[in-house]
């Protein structure tokens, strides 16, 4: 009997599947289509019970398997009911094409003839569309067991991946190739036909918005030449849906609470190559906000505060979007309260007469919880204790909201991962939640190549190997090397962000750089040094940084250079201590789109050594989404003053030099004090002419920059900002400024802490072989003896 109870189950689920294929596939011949009802099993004239079971025909099915299948056994009487469910039960498997169950006096033989293997599938004449877009939908696959009510069902497939690309005139012929050993090639002859586009998008019905801003707030395009980048303009169906409740939040958000599409209708050109669709609209009353009500079941939580925090205020133009944005608000302020799985239930009364909306916020009951554990999946290369180290909560702590949403922004702030995604779900009782900390790895390793060009210098080649999730303990360690004519660089930096298992980085830099200053101010350098650091927060938002650095400076100068750049020739040591404080509160370090910034750092030069002076710097940041959640305005800036004690003068490779990334358009040094001389043009007319750049005690720069897409589809990683940079730089001391003589060709040095301004674009490019910067600028505001620079560019790889 239960034999029986498991065939007629087995029996059932492969009707199902079988049913489902066939639903999807054209009516085939019952000759020719496995999938097809068998015929009812032969008359069964005897009476006599079967001694034996032979199986026939079946080459790599087991003859076990397909007896488990029959419902009859030796030792019993046959019974033609029982015959026929064996025959539809083994059908049912989609293993056989063909199986018969014949009887031959005490002797019942099951003959079957298998389904074919398929061998290989093949796509032949897809140029717009991808194999692996194609093959991922379809269910046919090597060593899959091949039937035709299945191919019939991935040809439907194919031609629906073709409607989605705005193909509607594809057609899809399946070819079968049969091999021995029961096997068969699939080709699938693809005739992809012309783009079927969208000539024309109207609406019916729309008073208060015109065709052409609607037309802006919905996906579907209209086919023009010009986007080419773009499959937006082919007509898709399931676009088409999209774009329907994409009008609906558009003028829900703008107070009509009625609206409706009524119908969304495509119809064929007469040449049959593209589509008119026309949306016809029913756009109601508009509607302000009535009466705002929380309700709650729950005692601990006060309904007047949960009341003011809602975003929506009686007389308020309705807006759709602001209750999911109040339930969201008002179940975060339940979860800062230990109130982890509320549920909350807007109840919405429209009154016609008076067209307004009332809303009533209902809380149901529910206990406070704890947590009972927190559980950390995807870390297939991170330790566990880097990512709890991060987590402002522990088992045990009360269910807090907020502390949630701070422990996902620290996780993600590491770096270390694609996604981060912190979610509680219910505990083991009512009154508990497990927290799933659930993260994607990304690479962390990262091969860095960059190289930059202008008129006046050559190629410069930076390289650095960098791990910053090291043996996935968090540690950072980079190697890099950089090279150019007039500039090498060799340095290692280690850290290790919990020094002691404490909450203090700490780690050290090895450095030695040479560099060529002589087109700027005809001097070499060679710097090679150690420095030790040390990092600490002082609350949730400021940090505090301790440095000590010892170097030495080898200064070399050339023939003929003034004085100023002369008195910095030969070695000296310099013993320098410094702090630093960074209060932060953007919401992502890498691509902040909110928040602002601010890093103040002081160095003390003296404690011991050959130099002394103070060295201190300002930057900071504040950044803004404007419109859109992807166009960032911001606002950055930066100012340092160098002062210099004890009787010391600041030698020129102490000073600041400013120009290149730190301010676009110029050169590197490019603006600030500088050694000039009078002279005449081509033209006889007199002018100054740049010679070695000084540097300067004293700078101040600042930026303004848009950032925004280009309108090109995101899967080229495309995007682009707008930035005009301002600043100054001077303040050289006296000991290295030279007086002008008012001769035709006096030397002298300029210090006038001039405006210097510039602007441009830069275009940023997530390539397949790493991401790509591309600087344009142009310095508008200049001294005639500033050096420019137009173009910059750099790239790097990550691996």
């Amino acid at each position: 009997m239960n034999r029986i109870l498991l065939a007629v189950a087995a029996l059932w689920t492969g009707l199902a599947v079988t049913g489902g294929a066939l639903a999807q596939a054209p009516a085939q011949p019952a000759s020719s289509d496995p999938q097809a009802a068998p015929a009812l099993a032969p008359e069964v004239t005897a009476q006599r019970p079967v001694l034996q079971i032979l199986v026939r025909g079946n080459q790599r099915v087991e003859a076990a398997t397909i007896l488990s299948y029959v419902l009859i056994q030796p030792g019993e009487v046959p019974n033609p009911r029982l015959v026929n469910l064996s025959i539809q039960t083994l059908y049912a498997t989609n293993l056989f094409s063909d199986v018969r169950i014949a009887i031959d006096g005490s002797t019942m033989v099951v003959q079957v003839e298998e389904n074919p293997i398929v061998n290989r599938v093949v796509l032949e004449g897809n140029r717009a569309v991808r194999d692996d877009r194609i093959t991922d939908e379809i269910e046919l696959q090597p060593r899959a067991i091949f039937t035709r009510a299945r191919v019939q069902a991935d040809v439907q497939r194919i031609l629906e991946v073709y409607r989605r690309a705005g193909r509607f005139a594809a057609s899809v012929t399946p070819q079968i190739v049969e091999l021995s050993q029961n096997r068969v090639d699939l080709v699938f002859e693809i005739a992809e036909g012309p783009v079927t586009g969208v000539r024309r998008i109207a609406f019916v019905g729309n008073e208060q918005y015109s065709d052409r801003r609607l037309r802006g707030e919905i996906v579907t395009t209209e086919a023009r030449w010009w986007r080419f980048f773009s499959s937006n303009d082919n007509y898709d169906p399931d676009r088409v849906e999209f774009d329907r409740e994409q009008l609906r939040e558009f003028y829900n958000d703008r107070g009509y609470a009625d609206f409706r599409v009524t119908s969304a209708v495509a119809e064929l050109t007469p040449d049959q190559r593209d589509f008119f669709v026309t949306f016809t609209l029913d756009e109601g009353q508009r509607y302000r906000f009535g009466e705002i009500a929380v309700e709650t079941a729950i005692e601990d939580l006060d309904t007047d505060f949960l009341a003011g925090a809602v975003p929506t205020q009686a007389g308020d133009l309705y807006v759709g979007s602001l209750i999911e944005d109040s339930i969201e608000t008002l179940t975060f302020a339940a979860g800062a309260s230990g109130y982890a799985f509320v549920n909350i239930a807007p109840r919405v009364s429209v009154n016609r007469d008076t067209q307004t909306v009332d809303i009533t916020y209902a809380i149901s009951e529910s206990p406070r919880v704890y947590i009972e554990r927190i559980e950390i999946i995807g870390n297939t290369r991170t330790l566990d204790r880097v990512i709890r180290r991060e987590m402002d909560i522990v088992e045990g702590d009360a269910f807090n909201q907020a502390l949630i949403n701070v422990s996902q922004a620290r996780v993600r702030r590491l770096g270390f991962f694609e996604e981060v995604e912190v979610e509680p779900f219910q505990g083991s009782q009512p009154d508990r939640a497990r927290v799933q900390v659930s993260v994607t790895e990304q690479p962390t390793g990262e091969l860095a190549f960059g190289a930059g060009f202008s008129s006046t210098d050559a190629f410069l080649i930076d390289f650095s190997i960098s791990e910053r999730n090291l043996r996935g303990r968090g540690q950072f360690l980079r190697l890099r090397v950089s090279a150019s004519s007039r500039r090498e660089q060799v340095d290692i930096r280690f850290t290790e962000p919990r020094f002691l298992d404490r909450n203090l980085a700490a780690g050290f830099d090895l450095f030695t750089v040479r560099s060529d200053f002589s087109r700027e101010a005809s001097f070499e350098t060679q710097s090679t040094g150690l420095s030790l650091r040390a990092g600490f927060p002082l609350t949730r938002a400021l940090q505090a940084g301790l440095n000590y650095t010892i170097r030495t400076d080898e200064v070399s100068t050339f023939t003929g250079v003034t004085e100023s750049i002369r008195r910095a020739a030969g070695g000296r040591t310099t013993s320098l201590l410094g702090y630093s404080l960074n209060w932060n509160r953007v919401d992502d370090f890498n691509n902040p789109t909110n928040g602002f910034q601010l890093a103040f750092n002081q160095d003390f030069a003296g404690i011991g050594g050959d130099v002394r002076y103070i060295r201190s710097e300002f930057q900071g940041g504040i950044y803004r989404n404007i419109f859109r959640d992807d166009i960032v305005l911001s606002f950055s800036g930066s100012a340092g003053y160098l002062y210099s004690w004890g009787g010391d003068v600041a030698r020129i490779n102490d000073r600041f030099f400013k120009g290149g990334n730190s301010f676009r358009g110029f050169e590197t040094a490019g603006i600030g004090p500088r050694v000039v001389r009078r002279g005449l043009d081509d033209d006889g007319n007199e002018r100054l002419f740049a010679g070695d750049a000084l540097g300067g005690n004293l700078y101040a720069i600042g930026a303004v920059e848009l950032a925004f897409p280009l309108g090109l589809p995101e899967r080229y990683g495309i995007r682009s900002s707008l930035f005009t940079e301002f600043g100054t730089m001077g303040l050289l001391p006296d000991e290295d400024s030279l007086a002008d003589d008012g001769s035709a060709n006096a030397v002298f040095t300029v210090d006038q802490l001039a405006p210097r301004a510039s602007a441009g674009l830069s275009i940023f490019w997530d390539s397949p072989f790493g991401p790509v910067r591309f600087d344009f600028a142009h310095a508008f505001v200049k001294e005639e003896y500033d050096r420019g620079r137009f173009f910059r560019f750099s790239t790097m790889t990550g691996f």
